[in-house]
């Protein structure tokens, strides 16, 4: 899935870990990440390694740092819910980066204030703003002003009065949880066929399954493999709204003046919430359902919940890390 994304970056990797296997649990990817990361880390004896996000790769990456005496800067420092199975595993993820990490390059100003009650040295915090907002205005600029990019799409950009696009991908949303938003995006299509509602659905099974079983037959439905980032980019340009679980997306879309309703019970990123640009709608059918029918009904509502607010940077987050790492002293670096 990352492939298409470095491809358009223009960015060819040095490794490819290549550890993906289908069904793989947390404890396979653990367990080969490790060995992986051993074999480069003895091979290229960097000075720092750079670390992004919460992912299981972000710890595991940055371990195998500490364990070859090797300095770490991590990127989106300081998120945090207070409640480690939420999200599961990314918050923990980041929570023992951050105990590793030598450099914290938190996103925002709350973020540097979580990082302080945990302990972290103040001159060790440094906040940048998010580097996704820097990936976010480049390709903004170039999908601007740019057709629909995706052919299955191209009738429907003419034939329905508004789109409404939906990602979904968190673990602690499998199961129940996940047929309940797919029963409520149902309805929602059902109650508007005058609304497009647009899915790249994700790869995982977990998440496949009851999005197919349920959607599949909607006419007003568009399910979509994923799609490259730029695509992804016109979708969320193009949207009268976004629902979605995606802590990236918490953090764009209110760039692009779109609202966003998130299906999780707590979040990482405050900053939107408080914004009035995010809200958090949780898992039910019938609180998803009444926030898109008020967003849609009333136009006042949908313009204060589109305000072009984003407290997560302003597109020089890159510049400022490149900066910081310019001027360690030779032997820091």
């Amino acid at each position: 899935m990352l492939d298409a994304v470095l491809d358009w970056f223009a960015i060819k990797p040095d490794y490819d870990l290549n550890i993906m296997t289908a069904g793989q649990t947390l404890f396979q990817v653990t367990a080969r990440l490790i060995e992986k990361m051993q074999t480069i880390l003895e091979n290229e004896h960097p000075d720092i390694l750079l670390v992004q996000g919460d992912t299981t790769t972000t710890f595991i990456a940055a371990l195998a740092a500490y364990y070859g005496h090797i300095r770490v800067g991590h990127l989106e420092a300081g998120l945090r819910t207070g409640n480690k199975y939420a999200p599961f595993p990314e918050e923990m993820n980041r929570k023992m980066t951050s105990a590793l990490a030598d450099f914290h390059y938190a996103p925002t100003e709350h973020s540097k204030q979580n990082l302080l009650r945990e302990g972290y040295p103040e001159d060790s915090i440094f906040v940048t703003g998010n580097t996704v907002i820097d990936a976010l205005f480049y390709a903004v600029e170039k999908v601007r002003g740019t057709p629909c990019p995706l052919p299955e799409l191209a009738a429907a950009d003419k034939s329905y009065k508004r789109w409404i696009l939906i990602t979904g991908h968190r673990r602690e949303n499998f199961g129940e949880k996940f047929a309940n938003l797919c029963e409520g995006y149902r309805s929602l299509a059902e109650e508007f066929p005058d609304t497009a509602f647009v899915y790249p659905v994700h790869l995982n099974p977990n998440v496949q399954k009851p999005v197919y079983e349920i959607l599949s037959e909607v006419e007003n439905f568009f399910l979509l493999a994923p799609v490259v980032y730029p695509a992804f980019v016109w979708l969320m340009n193009r949207a009268y709204l976004i629902i979605t679980d995606s802590g990236g997306v918490q953090e764009e879309a209110p760039s692009l003046g779109k609202p966003v309703l998130v299906t999780r019970e707590i979040t990482e990123r405050p900053e939107a919430v408080k914004a009035g640009t995010v809200k958090l709608v949780g898992t039910h059918k019938a609180d998803l359902i009444k926030e898109v029918e008020r967003l849609i009904a009333d136009p006042t509502y949908y313009r204060e919940f589109s305000r072009e607010i984003n407290p997560y940077g302003d597109g020089k987050a890159s510049q400022r890390i490149v900066a910081h790492l310019l001027s360690l002293p030779a032997a820091e670096k």
